[in-house]
Parts: structure tokens; sequence; C-alpha cells
């Protein structure tokens, strides 16, 4: 049995599918003179054979996510078929290097060097570069071909993998995959949060499962809790699959809580949003039972992707989410891109980069990016109640320049004659010290707080939320994190802001319960946890969830507090 962290809850048994998308390491081989016309005739045959694989892989992620996403592997292919590449990989074989050894030793040099260009479009070619590096020794180096891509149809496989790149990502078949392991990753990282989006169960942060699992083996995948169970005996399996279907019974019985309104035993309404996390995933989410969106994540619109969407493509996207529910508010982040997300758009390669050179930052560095999306999103509202957010704000300069740019896009829509709106609300995500300390003056600025205490638990506590091996040191209820959000609350309400909490923490039962006892009566929620948390909300007395979350926030230990809000919570459903 493997012990990982639950990402996305559910049971599967399959076969593992084992992808090691990684640069395989290349055995020190020098070559005769004799030996390179050989080298070099393998060299060229495995640059073809990389490039009729991508063009197949190309075709397939056409199918599964459009044209525009698939483009990234265009971009692959011509990495390949580079003159001065070729040249240059044939030049070092001449000196005595193997094929495999002279392509490893040119791929390093072209990674480094575009990795250090002060040119954005050389930059945002180092993921290229890494998988097409990948692809071409594991063919010189007669490597099995992992790409996820020729699974059947039906396989219903356990896709085995250390993390899942863009390219990866969209390769993923639905109909193939029945649920995600991964060795890297937490409850937050993207993985984790895709994997929600896509309702696939998924446990993350299992270290070294690659190294210890191959390809055809039977597993079970226990992603609510957390673990993955190799060559199960039959009495393990009828035990999973007696969990499962409790837990079926179990959906059964919260679906029916879809339509009713979230109000604690005691009168007090909550309102509960969703998250939407990729456009196409708006119409299930708009039926899951939430209120409205509270946070939709608009970098997956430029993962992988080998070019920036342009204004109508984002226009076309937003308009999907804000028609799918039909008048309810909708609140759409800005680019939130850099450290996990993994975007190819013209960003720096950085060696810390949950501190550096990210979400407003970016947008405000790159203003022409930064106005696409906005003109795009205010043309976007006049199909609904639309309210724009801001990331990762540490300083009331940001929001004055981003309202600026703001108004230039408007501007621009006019002078071209374009409907939209110039009245959208405009909301801060809060999620650093920083912004907490600062609140009352961003709240002069501002229409809303919304709380992001993914990033708020990680800039807090000082530990990477991507991080497994720091997973059990990743607490949101630690009390640092809850007088933060009740200090954030306290601000909102002064100043007359409706404050929110858009991270994952408001999708767990037990957070949820200590965050309306801290004071919030708007949670927005992945899609597949609106019932669930609903159900929590209709249990529980306002009353009893602020006596215990007072006490949790004199509690001198993440535990303690846990221990606490645990105790009072079981009691109301006791």
């Amino acid at each position: 049995m493997l012990t990982g962290i639950s990402a996305s809850p559910g049971i599967v048994v399959g076969p593992v599918h084992l992808l090691r998308w990684e640069v395989p390491e290349v055995p020190q081989r020098a070559i005769d003179e004799s030996a390179v016309p050989r080298e070099l005739a393998r060299f060229r045959a495995a640059c073809e054979k990389s490039v009729e694989r991508l063009r197949a892989v190309r075709e397939r992620a056409e199918k599964n996510a459009g044209p525009a996403e698939a483009a990234i592997f265009d971009v692959q292919v011509s990495v390949i078929e580079d003159a001065e590449l070729r040249r240059r990989v044939e030049d070092v074989i001449r000196q005595n290097f193997s094929a495999e050894r002279a392509f490893d030793v040119v791929m390093l040099e072209w990674r480094e060097h575009f990795a250090r260009s002060t040119h954005a479009m050389m930059r945002e070619r180092v993921g290229d570069l890494m998988d097409v590096h990948i692809r071409v020794l594991s063919v010189l180096l007669d490597l099995p071909d992992y790409d996820p891509v020729d699974l059947p149809k039906g396989s219903h496989a356990i896709l085995v993998t250390h993390d899942l790149t863009p390219s990866l990502t969209l390769q993923l078949d639905r109909e193939a995959i029945a649920g995600i392991a991964t060795d890297a990753g937490t409850r937050t990282s993207h993985v984790a949060i895709l994997a929600r989006s896509l309702g696939l169960p998924a446990v993350v942060g299992l270290l070294d499962a690659t190294s210890r699992l191959t390809s055809g083996e039977k597993v079970i995948l226990d992603a609510t809790a957390g673990v993955l169970v190799v060559r199960p005996t039959a009495a393990e399996l009828k035990d999973a699959a007696a969990r499962a279907h409790v837990e079926r019974r179990e959906s059964e019985v919260l679906a029916q809580l879809i339509g009713e309104e979230a109000i604690t035993a005691d009168g007090v309404r909550i309102q509960l949003l969703v998250n939407v996390d990729l456009p196409d995933e708006a119409a299930g989410a708009a039926t899951s039972g939430g209120e409205g969106v509270g946070l939709m994540r608009t970098e997956f619109l430029v993962v992988g992707r080998a070019t920036m969407p342009d204004e109508d493509e984002q226009y076309h996207a937003y308009t999907n989410v804000i028609k799918a529910f039909e008048g309810k508010p909708v609140v759409i982040r800005t680019f939130d891109v850099g450290g996990d997300k993994l975007p190819v758009g013209g960003y720096p390669h950085e060696p810390n980069p949950f501190l550096g050179w990210r979400a407003i930052r970016m947008c405000l560095d790159e203003p022409e990016i930064f106005r696409t999306q906005l003109r795009a999103l205010l043309r976007a509202a006049v199909h609904g109640d639309v309210r724009i957010m801001l990331p990762l704000i540490v300083t009331v300069d940001e929001v004055r320049e981003a309202r600026s740019i703001l108004a230039e896009a408007a501007r621009e829509l006019a002078e071209r004659g374009v409907a939209h709106r110039s009245d959208v609300p405009l909301g801060v995500m809060i999620e650093t010290p920083a912004a907490v300390i600062t609140a009352d003056t961003l709240a002069k600025e501002v229409a809303f707080f919304s709380i992001g205490t993914n990033d708020l638990v990680q800039y807090t506590l000082a530990v990477d939320r991507g991080n497994a091996r720091l997973a059990t040191r990743f607490t949101p209820l630690h009390p640092a994190v809850l007088r933060l959000i009740h200090r954030t609350l306290q601000v909102g309400h002064e100043h007359g802001l409706n404050v929110s909490v858009c991270g994952e923490m408001a999708s767990e039962p037990l957070m949820a319960f200590a965050l309306i006892g801290l004071g919030l009566r708007t949670l927005s929620v992945a899609p597949r946890s609106v019932a669930r948390v609903k159900q929590i909300v209709r249990g529980i007395h306002v009353s009893v969830a602020e006596s215990a979350a007072a006490e949790a926030l004199e509690a001198g230990t993440a535990p303690a507090a846990e221990k606490v809000l645990r105790e009072r919570l079981n009691s109301e459903f006791s």
C-alpha cells in the first residue's frame, strides 16, 4: 500500500498506466570513427519517428481539447525539424559521441540558453524543449512509449506519473483514464485542482510510485483515503467495491440537497458559489446547486499553449461561463500565471516562482496582455452579473494601476464601437499577510474581498503548497491563518465589503464549519463539494460554530484548533 494525499475523492480499480515523463539517464558512450555514419542515421531516424509520433499526438489532442490548445505540438515538431539543432547534434556525433549522448548534450545547452534569454519568446520554448528532449531520447534509447494518448477508450486505467505537465494534461482522455496518481503535488497543487474539476479520483504526493509500479499491474486507487493498493487481494477488492458502493449511495443522498437552500439550523443563510477551472466544465458546474461562480480561474486558458489566447477567444470562453449561470454572479480572476501553473506565454524561468514574477505583477508589467484580457472581460460582462478579481495583490498601488489599465481597455472598446460594460465591480484576492495587514487601505479602492486560502496558508506558514514532503505542514487551521482570515473579515465588514473564501479550504466540511464560525457568509467551493458543504451548513448552528472558532483562534497549534472544531462539529451531528 502506497500512502499519499487525497486530492479528489473516489474509489476505482484498474490497471496502472505508468507515464515516466522525465529526461532519461543517458549512458556515457564514445564511438569510433567507423560508427559515425550509423549514429548519424540513428539520430535522423529518431527525429523522423518523433515527428510522426507528435503529429499523431497532435491529432488526438485536437479532438480532445481543440485546435488552439493542440498547437503546442506544432511548436515541438518545429523544434525537432530545426536545421540549426540538427546540424549542431550531427557535429557533436562527428566528434565521436553516440547519437543519444550528442542529442542530450545539445538539448541541455539549448534549454539553459533559452531559459536565460532576455526574450520572452525564447523563454517560453523551454517547456517545449523539455518535451522534445524526452521524446527523442526515448526513441534513441529504445525506451517504452509511455504517451497516454494510446490508451484505448474504456481502459479504465490509473495514470501514474511524477506530475502532470501542460502537454500531458492536453492528452488526457477521460474515456480511458479512471484516476490519477502522482509522486508530486498536494491538495492545492495544479494536478489536484484539475482532477477535482474533471471529476477524476486522484491521489498525489506518493513520492516514489513511478519507481515502485509497473504498467499493467492492477491497483485500487482509494482517493478518498489517499492510498494506492498494489496487486490487491480478493478481500481487498471486495472491500473496495463495498466502500465504492457506500460512496455512490452517499452521493445519491447528497444529490437530493442540490435544490435546497444553504440555511443553518438557526436560520442564517450562507451563499454557496462554485469555482470553475475549465470553461467547458461550466455547464456541469451550473447544475451543482451553487448560486453563481465565486472564482473562475482563467490561467487554464493559457496553460499548455504555444501562444496567448486573443481577445475574441477569451470573450467566447468567458461568455460561455456567464451564460451557463443565467444571470447569477460570476467572479472572474485575471491571469494568475506563474508558480505551479507552468504556462508557456512568455514567463521567465525562475528558481523560486512563488515569490517571483507572477499574477498581477506579470499583468502590470505586460499591459498589452492584461488589456486584451480586460477588454474580453468587459465585453463578456454585457451577458450577465460579472465581477473582476485581481490576484496576489500586496499594495494599493497595484490596484490603482490595474484600475487605470481597466479604464484604458474600456476606452479602447468604446473607440471601436464594441458593446461592453464599464461599471464592472473590481475586487481583490487576499492571499498574503501583507494584504491582510494593509486590508484597510485596499478596502477603500475595491468592491469586495475574496480570501485565497491556498496561497494565504503557503505564504503565512512558509510552506510550498506543491511540495509533497511538506504536506503535513500545510495546515490551514493553524491559528495564524485563522487570525488573518478573522482580521480580513473585520476590515471588510467595517468598510461594508462582501468577503468570501474561494480557496480549497472552503470545500472541506470541517474547515467550512470553521470559516462560518469566523464570520464568513459566502463560500466558493469545488462543484462536487457544493452538496457536501450544504449538508454541513444545514446541520449546524452558527452560535456553535462561532464558539468553536473563538476557541480555535486562541489555540496554540493547528492540531489543537482542529480538535476543538472537530469535537463541536461532531456534536452537531450526533
